[in-house]
């Protein structure tokens, strides 16, 4: 008798397996279809989701974009420009250096105090730069 149970459960499972691909696939089909909508919703392209999109297109290249799926460039959203307020650069190379204690300053803020005691004792700023 457990031959029969076991050919019972292997075709449930079987069963079960197809329900399962079903589901996926009309699962998957909805997705798509909301997502296609909303990407003609908001004018969206391929180009404008994909991680591989580094750079937004320009204005041009984004009204064509937006045309070819029939969303009018106007109405369209857009992204306001960054701000490059609080914006962390990266370091500068130096353009002045004491050659007698190896300090050195970008020539970016304010000047060091080793620069401004030496500028205070008659030397010249030229005399520091690299």
């Amino acid at each position: 008798m457990s031959k029969t149970k076991l050919q019972d459960l292997l075709a449930q499972r079987a069963e079960l397996e197809k329900q399962i691909a079903y589901t996926q696939r009309t699962e998957r089909a909805d997705a798509i279809s909301q997502v296609r909508t909303l990407m003609s919703q908001y004018g969206l392209t391929l180009a404008d989701i994909s991680s591989k999109a580094k750079v937004m297109a320009g204005p041009k290249a984004r009204a064509k974009a937006l045309k070819s799926n029939g969303v009018s460039p106007i109405a369209a959203p857009t992204k306001a420009p960054k701000s490059s307020k609080g914006k962390k650069t990266g370091k500068v190379a130096p353009k002045y250096r004491d050659a007698g204690t190896g300090q050195t300053w970008s020539g970016r803020g304010l000047q060091p105090n080793w620069l401004k005691a030496a500028l205070a004792t008659g030397r010249g700023i030229a005399e520091f730069k690299l």
